[in-house]
Parts: structure tokens; sequence; C-alpha cells
């Protein structure tokens, strides 16, 4: 089995041979073909079937209202007392209602309400104190928002408990492998799912996690996760796919996936990416407070949009936001 990477650019100058990479901002002349038995070979656009450019090239449906054809930024609201970064600072209501109304006026695409911690080492919630913390929160924000709103949970009571309280995207960290319930919940209600990788789950993951080759390791899994999905009866238009930068990976791990992202477009579905402030950024520049890992974050960020992800889950909202519209109108070339 092959694997086809295109090796994405950006910017006004784009070649006629050019391709859109999946129908979004960037585009590829060229794809890199990655096999487990072979060397990489560099492939032009011109040598591909129609079968591979396919899942590379076409426009992703619209998420939770969202149209993919501009990257999004779902802004993290975690109504939890012990999150790495941010444990405490919205486990009110009123604290919550302050973030959310902070976060949409500096110009969030998505609200990601979460109410279990999933940092390493972290233990697992009690359902009825996740909804609790979780079903205020949102329903505080739908009372003056339109817009997107994402439940961030494993556990369908939660999930439902958000839906009714007016969440309209689901983000499970555990790509539905954690709640049996999880899948026909979101095959009865129609709404989007994010399917994360995970090697482990929050209390195991970061011991020594291990994988043959890990960007093709997480490629796969995340195909099998999609296609059980979908064989559950979630539409694949439906799906949302999330590498899990930091869930069971080492360093190494991160940056592997991190400089291969594009790979992760053959799949078809559109690509959230969560790296805000996480341990790698700050091993990497020697900061260890978390919320102190804003540049190294918007590094992450940019890097990921370049290559065509169409998501970023992010903590400082209003810094990500200006560096993303001036990296775009740089791009272009123009406001």
């Amino acid at each position: 089995m092959s694997y086809l990477r295109p090796l994405a650019q950006t910017g006004p100058m784009r070649p006629a041979e050019a391709l859109p990479l999946a129908g979004g901002w960037s585009w590829f002349t060229h794809v890199e073909r990655l096999s487990r038995d072979s060397a990489p070979e560099i492939v032009p656009v011109a040598e591909l079937s129609d079968d591979e450019r396919a899942p590379l090239t076409a426009p992703r449906a619209a998420v939770a209202g969202l149209s993919m054809d501009t990257p999004r930024i779902m802004a993290i609201l975690n109504v939890t007392p012990d999150s790495f970064s941010d444990g405490g600072l919205h486990a009110t209501g009123a604290a919550a209602r302050e973030g959310a109304t902070r976060l949409i006026a500096a110009g969030a695409d998505v609200l990601d309400v979460g109410g279990e911690s999933t940092r390493p080492g972290a233990a697992e919630v009690p359902i009825d104190d996740e909804i609790a913390r979780v079903a205020p929160a949102i329903r505080a924000a739908r009372a003056e928002w339109g817009g997107a709103i994402s439940i961030d949970t494993r556990k369908a009571p939660v999930a439902r408990a958000a839906v009714e309280a007016g969440a309209t995207l689901l983000n499970d960290v555990s790509a539905l492998d954690f709640d049996p319930a999880m899948a026909p919940l979101a095959a009865e209600t129609g709404l989007p799912i994010c399917l994360m990788h995970a090697q482990g789950g929050p209390e195991t993951m970061q011991a020594d996690p291990r994988y043959d080759d890990v960007l093709l390791d997480v490629y796969d899994t995340l195909a099998a996760r999609r296609d059980a999905a979908i064989a559950a009866g979630i539409a694949a238009d439906r799906i949302v796919l999330d590498p899990g930068i930091g869930f069971g990976k080492t360093l190494e791990h991160n940056l592997a996936l991190l400089n291969g992202l594009s790979l992760f477009h053959g799949l078809g579905c559109p690509i959230l990416l969560g790296a805000s402030r996480k341990r790698f950024i700050g091993t990497l520049s020697g900061v260890d407070d978390a919320a102190a890992r804003m540049p190294g974050s918007l590094a992450v960020a940019l890097a990921a949009v370049a290559q065509g992800v169409q998501i970023l889950r992010v903590h400082d909202m209003a810094e990500t936001r200006q560096a993303l519209t001036v990296w775009r109108a740089v791009e272009k070339g123009h406001r």
C-alpha cells in the first residue's frame, strides 16, 4: 500500500498544473508517495490517477454550518478545575459565560466546551459531574450566540445533554472507542463529529508510546475509525479527523505528524489540529509555563494552515485570529 502526501504550497503564483488541496487555499504540484516497504518518491500530479487525486482535491463539506474554504478557529472553553493550561479559569457559571463572551468577541468560529480534562495522567470524571459542568456553559453561550458550539466528551450521556443544551458539533478524543453509545448518538443526531487519534487513555497514554511509523500508523488508525463511524450510520461528510498531537506521542512523534500533516487530506475529511500550548512546544522553547506558550502555538498553527488544515483548536483566540488574518493577507498579497 502507498500513501500520498501533497507537498502543499500557498501564495498567489499558482502554476497552471497545480491542484487545489482539499478544495481550499493551499495547492500542490507534486506529492510524496510513501510506503512501509520502500523509499519515498516525489511524483508530479500529472502522474496521479483520478482516484488518487479525488480525495486530495475535493472540497470539504461544511462543518456545523461553517464552510471549509477558509481556515476556521475553534476556541477552547474548558469548564474544568484541572485542565493542563487553563484549569479553573472557567469552572463557575459566571466565569464560563464571561469566557464564552470573550472568545466570541475575539472571532471564534466554534466554541469547544469540555468538562473533563484529558491531560496526561488525568482521571475520569463521573458522568453527572461532567454534565453539571458543560450543560450550563453551553446554554449560556447559546443564549447569546447562534454560532457553532462543540462538546468535547467521550461519553454519550454527556454528549446528549450538551446537544439538548445547544451543542452542534461532537468532539470525541477516543474516536468512538470509549463509549459504545457515542456512534449511535452521532448517527441519530446527524451532527458532525470529530474523531481524534490517541494511543491509550489519559491515564496511561504518555507511558512509553511506540509506533512502527507514527505518520502512517496514525493515518491507518484514523482511516479505520472513519470507516467504523460510517458503518455505524454516520454520514461521511459529517466526519472531521484529528491526528491527536500529544495524545500518546513523544516529542519526535509530534514533530513527525506536524511535518507530514498534509498526508491526512488523503482521508477525504476536514482536518482539525489541537496543538495549542502543548508540552512539546515548551520542550522545544524551554518554556515550562503552559500559559506562556502562545508564540510557539501560533507558529504551529500557521504551519498547519499552510498545509491546508481546516480547523485550529486554540487557547489564545484573539492572538490566533490576528496572526491568521495577517498571514492570509501576506499569502494573497492583498487585504
